[in-house]
């Protein structure tokens, strides 16, 4: 499980140090998948919980506009990738610009995945999250 919130910076390649608590949880070094998150992150799957996400897009019918426009979204958004021996991940150039992430990055663990964030945008999100967050938790009984 991914959980935490860790402030970090890419190199000028791109490359960025994994913490220590993410690094630990991917302990086989199978490929991690990056793709298109909510909000404006960057969302970061192990392979299994990636091949469970392939399966719910499978689920999906492309017969209606808004399905195709999601499954086209996410998934021309994915890029496979792997850790380095210094437990770095290179995030290609061309993504960091379509996705806005700039040097100062935010990482967050949401439990079956973590999430890279332009550290502006993060903060702008979380002000917005917590001005509302007593009122978000009591509507989730709702969404059930």
């Amino acid at each position: 499980m991914f959980f935490g919130h860790y402030e970090h910076s890419l190199d000028e390649k791109g490359r960025l140090l994994l913490p220590k608590k993410i690094k630990e949880e991917l302990k086989d070094n199978s490929p991690l998948y990056v793709l298109k998150g909510f909000e404006g992150c960057l969302s970061i799957y192990r392979e299994a919980e990636f091949l469970k996400l392939c399966e719910e897009c499978e689920k999906i019918s492309f017969n209606k506009k808004n399905s195709r426009s999601y499954l086209r979204a996410v998934l021309s958004s994915v890029i496979e990738l792997t850790i380095d021996k210094v437990n770095r991940i290179q995030i290609p150039k061309d993504t960091l610009i379509r996705f806005h992430i700039s040097k100062n990055v935010i990482i967050i663990g949401v439990n079956d995945h973590f999430e890279i964030w332009d550290s502006e945008t993060y903060q702008r999100y979380e002000e917005e999250v917590n001005a509302h967050f007593e009122e978000i938790a009591e509507s989730l009984d709702d969404d059930e």
